[in-house]
């Protein structure tokens, strides 16, 4: 697999140059640094290297773009929801020695991960079905590959075909973020929109448990979806809820799984730091609770994958939506992978090449 990272080699083109320059004017100028600085070179997802060939996936992390918002029922753009976050995550490119937190005296997303741009799904226009096929077979590909799956959507239907492309790594539960229960059945006949992810996800055979997290206002779905996930067994609790208990608490009341998925809907924060998504809704949930929530349910088992949708760039030209957006994408696969260091869950060249010669 060609795994050539754009951005960096012009970063260090065009470093070199500069430096090279400056050198023959000022000797103490140092000319071995590429600058790479965040607005130069093509964008990639945190300006990982990008890796578009799935046959030959070789990587630990593959985050794949899902450029879809066919089944959007309100107003539509998270289609473009990719891209932005690609924009804005070269803002929080770390580099490949990982970065230090101090909060938590660690440093996350440093050798021996891999973490690669698998581009973006080929969408096929007004064609939800096919274009959630393609989103499947791209999803299987990383899987099968040994890869955890991120998908950055485009809008909530996306969820369906990535839990498809997991029914090896199963039994696992999900947990999701979202302002909406997202249980309906169908509308019109379509049983695959944005309205029906966990509706779809309950039907499936290697989902055992699912906890919904942030559901709140009026709208957000029908007494009979509500009855129907409680008589499924779903676990649902909104940000007042949540708030009024404790993080810890809540953590406590969601169900016990040795395997999780994550799905992280926009509108599950609070359009206060988060207005660019199709549906926003007040009373969402904060940055520093997203985080704190993740880091727990990153440490409590192991996560298949996640995905981050809802994403609509054209609502919010401040662009700080993409950015906190990138964020928590970036907080949650540091938390993932540093979970899997502290129980020796390494990739198996980093065994290999700790083994004595």
């Amino acid at each position: 697999m060609r795994v050539e990272d754009q951005s960096s080699v012009l970063g260090r083109t065009l470093a070199a140059n500069v430096a090279a320059s400056l050198a023959e004017e000022d000797p103490t100028v140092t000319t071995n640094a590429p600058l790479n600085l965040p607005f130069t070179g093509i964008q990639s997802f945190f300006k990982y290297p990008v890796a578009v060939d799935l046959e030959r996936f070789d990587a630990d992390v593959g985050i794949l773009g899902i450029p879809l918002d066919v089944s959007t029922q309100y107003r539509p753009g998270a289609r473009f929801g990719p891209r932005g976050i690609r924009e804005s995550s070269s803002l929080f490119a770390i580099g490949p020695d990982g970065a230090y937190d101090p909060e938590r005296d660690e440093t996350y997303l440093g050798p021996p991960w891999r973490i690669v741009d698998c581009g973006d799904v080929d969408v096929i226009t007004a064609d939800l079905d096919n274009s959630l096929d393609n989103v499947r077979e791209a999803a299987r590909r990383i899987v099968a590959a040994g890869g955890m799956i991120v998908g950055v959507g485009g809008d909530h239907s996306v969820t369906i075909p990535i839990l498809q492309a997991l029914e090896e790594r199963g039994p696992f539960g999900i947990i999701q973020f979202d302002a909406h229960l997202d249980f309906t059945d169908e509308r019109g006949g379509q049983r695959n929109s944005q309205s029906s992810p966990i509706r779809r996800a309950s039907e499936m055979d290697h989902v055992t448990k699912i906890a919904q997290l942030g559901i709140r206002g009026t709208g957000s779905s029908s007494r009979k979806d509500f009855a129907d996930a409680r008589a499924y067994g779903s676990v649902i609790m909104g940000p007042a809820m949540i708030r009024e208990q404790g993080i810890e608490k809540t953590m406590d009341m969601i169900p016990d799984c040795e395997r999780y998925y994550v799905t992280i809907d926009c509108d599950g924060i609070d359009p206060s730091i988060a207005r660019g998504t199709g549906t926003p809704s007040p009373g969402g949930f904060t940055y520093e609770e997203m985080q704190a929530m993740l880091e727990k349910i990153a440490n409590r088992a192991e996560i298949v994958g996640f995905d981050f949708t809802e994403v609509a760039p054209i609502y919010d030209p401040s662009e700080l939506t993409t950015q906190i957006s990138a964020r928590i994408i970036l907080d949650f696969i540091g938390f993932i992978l540093k979970a899997r260091e502290r129980r020796g869950d390494l990739p198996k060249r980093a065994k290999t090449a700790a083994l004595p010669s």
